[in-house]
């Protein structure tokens, strides 16, 4: 990988990055609004890292109402060429069990009325069209498989995330159709989020980390507790991951 920033975007459980040593909050203002809070940067284990908050620094702002574009454009502006996101997700098939981590490869979006691209027609793009045949980077997902296999993490390496509305929780049936059409995993920020990351031509990965099982795939109720503990014992080793991923990013890049 080449030179440039590195950026990290939290999600729900990871809306503040412990051992970040902080040296700095940079206030952004794009044109398409603002970013869902100031830009942290600091030393992270040896190296500089941005950390952004999808949701907020006090998990605010609902999926439906992040700020995407601004987000991207933020990071972007602020010299980020890769960007690991961490998500919380629901799990569909029976890898997807609670607690797991998982590293997708594809997605399909079933999001509506949010705001999908930097090229509506009215900036200097103009229409442009880009190839989102692969829609995340296969190096920065290699890297994330190859250092949960280090760490003994049995993260999922592979699946498709399913993109829905939000902020409410699915139904059984909306499931069972995610399933029939071929999804693994639910969530409701994977999109547009993936797709302004490749506008941009950012190097863009998903870790993905399993909440709860999605609707009519356990016996009960889905229920905040639930996902909370779930997500406590399954962030701690998302923080495990990440400086092994980041340190691995360096060192691929030139001297």
């Amino acid at each position: 990988m080449s030179g440039g920033r590195l950026a990290i975007i939290g999600g729900t459980g990871l809306t503040q990055l412990k051992d970040l040593e902080i040296t700095r909050r940079e206030v952004m203002h794009t044109p398409y609004g603002e970013p869902s809070g100031p830009l942290t940067i600091g030393q992270y284990h040896g190296h500089e890292v941005l950390f952004l908050p999808r949701h907020g620094s006090r998990h605010t702002i609902p999926p439906h109402q992040v700020n995407y574009r601004a987000n991207l454009w933020a990071l972007k502006n602020a010299g980020v060429e890769t960007v690991l996101a961490v998500a919380a997700v629901g799990g569909i098939t029976d890898a997807m069990t609670p607690g797991r981590i998982a590293i997708p490869d594809q997605i399909i979006d079933y999001t509506w009325s949010r705001y999908h691209t930097f090229f509506d027609g009215n900036g200097e793009g103009g229409v442009t069209h880009v190839d989102m045949t692969y829609p995340y980077n296969e190096g920065l997902r290699q890297t994330l498989i190859f250092g949960s296999r280090e760490l003994e993490l049995d993260a999922v390496e592979r699946g498709t995330y399913a993109a829905t509305q939000g902020p409410r929780l699915e139904t059984a049936a909306e499931i069972d159709r995610l399933e029939r059409d071929g999804c693994d995993l639910v969530g409701m920020t994977g999109m547009p989020e993936t797709a302004l990351a490749r506008e941009l031509e950012l190097r863009y990965a998903c870790c993905a980390v399993v909440a709860n099982r999605a609707a009519g795939r356990s016996d009960g109720l889905i229920t905040m507790e639930e996902i909370a503990r779930n997500l406590a014992g399954a962030m701690d080793r998302v923080k495990r991951l990440l400086p092994l991923v980041i340190g691995r990013c360096r060192e691929a890049e030139p001297t």
